[in-house]
């Protein structure tokens, strides 16, 4: 039996599995995803994501010029769950989300030069 890992947004309105492990998780300090709520994701393939509930309540936010990447979030709760309904065969969900452990750790950071002060050791 393969590992099933659920998510969900506060509000539990949207809710998804992941079936077997993600790819990765990582961190991105840009201001951007910081300021989105989802700086820690992880990344899984198309084939492995299924939305189980709330694809109604799901939102996306456009990117300004020069960034790329659509964000949803659940206009109820206004929880950001990373890229659910991205096109592309693998796409970054917000760790954040996850009811269940997904059996990975932080292992890459990316633009630690733009985290804030605080945020550092």
């Amino acid at each position: 039996m393969s590992m099933e890992i659920r998510g969900s947004c506060l509000c539990g309105a949207v809710a998804f599995v992941i079936e077997g492990q993600p790819k990765g998780m990582g961190s991105c300090h840009c201001s951007r995803c910081r300021k989105l709520g989802t700086s820690t994701s992880v990344f899984v393939t198309r084939a492995q994501f299924r939305l189980t509930q709330g694809r109604e309540t799901l939102e996306t936010l456009a990117p300004p010029p020069g960034s790329g990447y659509v964000r949803s979030f659940c206009r109820i709760c206004g929880t950001s769950l990373g890229e659910p309904l991205s096109p592309e065969s693998a796409f970054p969900i917000n760790a954040q989300c996850l009811d269940d452990d997904p059996g990975l750790r932080i292992s890459y950071h990316e633009f630690e030069a733009d985290a804030p002060a605080w945020a550092r050791p």
